[in-house]
C-alpha cells in the first residue's frame, strides 16, 4: 500500500504540468507536499512566483496539505537553501522529486555555453545538489526517497530528436547520479531513482487538460518510486499513458570486468573493422534481454 501519511514530500517544478500531478496525487495519499516553482518561462528563464503560489492554493481548495516554498534552484547554495527551507517548514524532508527543467531546441552549430550550462545547471546539477543537501537528514532518520528525471530522448537512438544534444546530455547524466546516489544510499535506507516521464504539458506547447498522455497518467508511478512501499533504488521508471516500465542496464551473464567481457577479440583497427557486426551484436543483445522488468 503508498501511503505518506506523516511524511513531508518536497517537489520541484510543481507549479504546473507533471509536477502539480505529483502533487496532488501524493498529497491525496497523505503527505504535506511542499512546492517549489521559480515560475519560469517555456525557454527556462523568468521569475512568477505566483505560479507555485496558486498551485498551492488550488491543492488547499481540494482539501490537501501543500505549501508553496521559494527557492532557485540554479545553484548549489539555492539547492541547500531550498532544502533548509523545506526542513525548517515541515520539521522532516522523507522524499524528494526533482521535476524542475525544459527542453530547449538547438542545432549542434548554434548550442552556445551559457545555454548549455543553464540546462545542466537546472537538469543535472540542480538534483546533485538537492540529494546532497537532504542527504544528512535521511541518513540520520536511516529513511529516504529521491527521485529525478530522465527521458526517454536520451536513453533509446531511436527517439533521439535534432536539435536535443543539450537536453540529452543533461538527462543522461541523471542516470549516471541515480546509479552511484542508489548505491551510496542503500546502506542507509535512501532509495534513489529515476522516472523517464511522457506527458503533453508546456514543452510540447499544451496549455490546459491534453486529450491523451495527461500528467496524472504518469503521477502513480512517481507516487511509488517517492513512497515507503519502494524497496530498491538503481531503477529508471518509463512512464508514459498510463503504462510503466523499469529498466536498468545490466552486465551480461559471465563477464569479468574488464578482463574478460565475452566479446570478439581483435588485436588491430583493421580486425574491429573486419568484425564489426558480430561486435555491435555481442555488446547489444545480451544486455537488451537482460534488462529487467520491476
Amino acid at each position: 500500500m503508498v501511503d505518506f501519511k506523516g511524511q513531508v514530500v518536497l517537489i520541484t517544478g510543481a507549479g504546473r504540468g507533471l509536477g502539480l500531478s505529483y502533487a496532488r496525487l501524493i498529497g491525496q495519499l497523505g503527505a504535506t507536499v511542499l512546492i517549489q516553482d521559480i515560475g519560469a518561462a517555456s525557454n527556462g528563464h523568468g521569475v512568477d512566483s505566483q505560479i507555485a503560489e496558486r498551485a498551492a492554493e488550488t491543492l488547499r481548495l481540494e482539501g490537501l496539505n501543500v505549501q508553496a516554498i521559494s527557492g532557485d534552484i540554479g545553484s548549489r547554495e539555492g539547492c541547500h537553501d531550498l532544502c533548509r527551507d523545506a526542513l525548517r517548514r515541515g520539521g522532516r524532508l522523507d522524499a524528494l522529486i526533482h521535476n524542475a527543467g525544459w527542453v530547449a531546441h538547438q542545432s549542434i552549430e548554434s548550442i552556445d555555453e551559457s545555454s548549455f550550462d543553464h540546462m545542466m545547471d537546472i537538469s543535472t546539477k540542480a538534483p546533485l545538489w538537492l540529494a546532497q543537501a537532504a542527504w544528512p537528514e535521511m541518513k540520520s532518520a536511516a529513511y529516504g526517497r529521491i527521485v529525478m528525471t530522465t527521458s526517454c530522448r536520451a536513453l533509446y537512438p531511436q527517439y533521439v530528436q535534432n536539435g536535443l544534444a543539450s537536453y540529452a546530455a543533461a538527462k543522461m547524466a541523471v542516470v549516471g547520479l541515480v546509479n552511484v546516489l542508489a548505491s551510496e544510499g542503500a546502506q542507509d535506507g535512501i532509495i534513489v531513482n529515476a522516472v523517464s516521464p511522457v506527458a503533453k504539458t508546456r514543452m510540447w506547447g499544451i496549455e490546459g487538460e491534453p486529450d491523451e498522455l495527461r500528467p496524472s497518467e504518469v503521477a502513480p508511478g512517481v507516487a511509488y518510486l517517492a513512497s515507503p512501499a519502494c524497496p530498491e533504488g538503481g531503477w529508471i521508471l518509463r512512464a508514459a499513458n498510463g503504462q510503466f516500465h523499469a529498466t536498468r542496464a545490466i552486465e551480461a551473464e559471465g563477464v569479468d570486468y574488464p578482463r574478460n567481457l565475452r566479446a570478439v577479440h581483435a588485436a588491430t583497427a583493421h580486425e574491429v573493422a573486419a568484425n564489426w557486426a558480430l561486435i555491435a551484436v555481442a555488446d547489444v543483445e545480451p544486455r537488451r534481454k537482460k534488462t529487467l522488468r520491476h
